[in-house]
């Protein structure tokens, strides 16, 4: 009786069965470039996973909904600010007026290389409270990087009446950060160079308020906003 040669099945590598790892980022990068390519937020993580080649498993991972992973984004966002500024070997001989320029120059940099995520993100809420539940965890780490140099401030002065509140001046960075952001969104000049200029503007503004000389810095801040508005 003639009998078939059976071929030997073929020896599967680890390299062929081998799935690549999801990583928080290839999430994010992922979640990014749906809504750029769609125009709209994905509507189910099901859905999104899979397209994404991704398990459900896999998404709630590091993300327990889009409500967090949008949040996350901001937090992402400000982590890459700080350790870019870190990478400066210089950074931690600045002063806090440098520290605060360094941050936000760094983040507004960030910002633009994912300025159609930001913008479609940004007015895709019209509402301010749906906008705002997604900077909440930006809003913490902001105020938090503002109570360490107003800290590191007041343990410079010996005479107590010369500290200042750390609550009151984290929030008025926070109020600074939502200003610039908004000037940012409007912002049409090359380079968005006049970005530059409110940062630069805002910042000093702040510290010029620690030193307790305010009047002339708000007054050019105050003229320099003006010109914005009219121009």
């Amino acid at each position: 009786m003639a009998t078939t040669k059976k071929t030997p099945a073929k020896k599967t590598t680890k390299k062929e069965t081998a799935k690549k790892e999801i990583t928080k980022h290839d999430i994010l990068t992922a979640y990014m470039d749906y809504v750029l390519e769609h125009e709209k937020t994905p509507k189910s993580v099901y859905k999104f996973a899979k397209d994404n080649n991704m398990s459900e498993q896999e998404f709630y991972q590091f993300f327990g909904s889009f409500d967090g992973l949008r949040k996350d984004i901001w937090n992402t966002f400000f982590t890459m600010t700080m350790d870019v500024a870190h990478k400066n070997e210089d950074y931690a001989h600045f002063s806090n007026r440098e520290k605060m320029l360094t941050f936000f120059y760094t983040f507004f940099e960030l910002l633009t290389l994912n300025r159609s995520y930001v913008l479609y993100t940004l007015k895709e809420n019209q509402h301010m409270m749906s906008k705002m539940e997604q900077l909440k965890g930006l809003r913490k780490h902001v105020k938090n990087f503002a109570k360490d140099l107003i800290m590191q401030r007041n343990e410079d002065k010996s005479n107590i009446l010369l500290e200042r509140s750390e609550t009151i001046y984290s929030e008025g960075a926070w109020v600074q950060m939502l200003f610039l952001i908004k000037f940012w969104m409007e912002d049409d000049s090359a380079g968005f160079e006049k970005t530059d200029m409110a940062i630069e503007k805002s910042v000093n503004t702040i510290f010029d308020v620690f030193d307790n000389t305010p009047l002339d810095a708000v007054f050019d801040f105050g003229k320099f906003l003006w010109k914005e508005r009219m121009a």
